[in-house]
């Protein structure tokens, strides 16, 4: 008797924006349908206000999506819609008491080398008001692979577990 199949890398990719989308629900996210280029966006949003923080509020974004492949111009697009969706999004004074982190994510079998570089080299600012790390999500067959910048920034800093441990959390 053969074994089956497996799974399509695009039903990989979407198998596991299916997951992704149940893990920001159960985190208490509030998940919401979204479109960039024509595609399907996952998209969940939370906020959190910690005594350590000093009281300031960190409002968390995630947009996710599926595509064939992943280069480092497709990430970087798709980094900056995420980014600037985010901004058009925020309420409040931006820097009063609030700080906006995004993780914007591409999902695909095939991620270019220059691609995961580009994701893993630093995190991104919109405007001094945003921080972005973007993700670059492997569906590989023996294993899914994130790349991502997982160091401290310069603004935001104190934020930095915070988005590492979310991150994680979403995208293991």
């Amino acid at each position: 008797m053969s074994e089956p199949a497996a799974e399509p890398p695009a039903d990989a990719a979407i198998a596991y924006l299916t997951a992704l989308q149940g893990r920001l629900a159960a985190d208490g996210c509030t998940v919401i349908p979204t479109r960039w280029n024509g595609r399907q966006v996952v998209t969940g949003f939370r906020a959190d206000r910690k005594a350590r923080w000093f009281g300031t509020k960190a409002e968390l974004s995630v947009f996710a999506a599926a595509v064939p492949v992943i280069d480092a111009a497709v990430l970087a697009e798709f980094t900056e819609w995420s980014m600037r969706y985010a901004k058009s999004l925020r309420g409040g004074i931006p820097g009063a008491r609030n700080a906006a982190l995004v993780l914007p994510a591409l999902v695909s079998a095939r991620v270019r080398p220059e691609a995961a570089r580009w994701a893993a080299q630093d995190a991104r600012l919109l405007d001094a008001t945003l921080i972005g790390r973007p993700l670059a999500v492997e569906t590989a067959p023996d294993a899914v692979r994130t790349t991502m910048y997982r160091g401290r920034t310069a603004w935001g800093g104190m934020f930095t577990g915070h988005v590492l441990e979310k991150a994680a959390l979403y995208f293991p």
